[in-house]
């Protein structure tokens, strides 16, 4: 007689919702006006990591609506440009999702060099859009003191890749 298997389904809510109001969470707790040794807390766009990470865990038509209402959270808390957010979220979405077969596998490096170029990307996107809204640029350290958190928070996304990743025995 054959045990029945215990399957570990990993649905949506797991790795969608769940991330997604943490990130919510995280980005209003950091946005507190405290001060630690005379310096701000840092603000990371943390829905980026959301961005780079889905794609490759798991593609799905739910990721990209979650992804537009979590930029224009953020464009609505830091009173930024309407669509501004969603745009630089998504397109790291669809550029991670179209390297998708060359990025499946790889090693943590890789994938760190590969959110780098990403992230710079959406930072650079977004300074852009700015610029031209504001009719001047915006300050470099500023730009350095959210792009350098937000690289720093590399290891959450291969951690969810690593967690979630053929989480759901079915389908091997």
């Amino acid at each position: 007689m054959r045990r029945p298997v215990a399957i570990r389904v990993v649905g949506p809510v797991q790795y969608i919702f769940y991330p997604a109001l943490a990130a919510i969470a995280l980005t209003v707790l950091l946005a507190t006006p405290v001060q630690l040794f005379g310096l701000k807390l840092p603000e990371p766009v943390l829905p980026l990591i959301l961005a780079f990470a889905w794609p490759l865990i798991r593609p799905s038509m739910t990721a990209p609506a979650v992804l537009f209402g979590l930029g224009l959270f953020l464009d609505m808390f830091w009173g930024g440009t309407l669509g501004l957010w969603p745009l630089c979220l998504l397109g790291v979405y669809g550029a991670v999702l179209a390297s998708r077969n060359l990025l499946a596998g790889q090693e943590t490096q890789i994938l760190f060099a590969w959110y780098a170029v990403c992230a710079l990307g959406a930072f650079v996107v977004a300074y852009l859009i700015v610029t031209l809204v504001a009719g001047r640029a915006p300050s470099l350290l500023s730009l350095i003191g959210q792009v350098v958190p937000t690289l720093l928070l590399f290891p959450a996304a291969d951690w969810m890749i690593q967690r979630f990743d053929d989480g759901d025995v079915r389908f091997r």
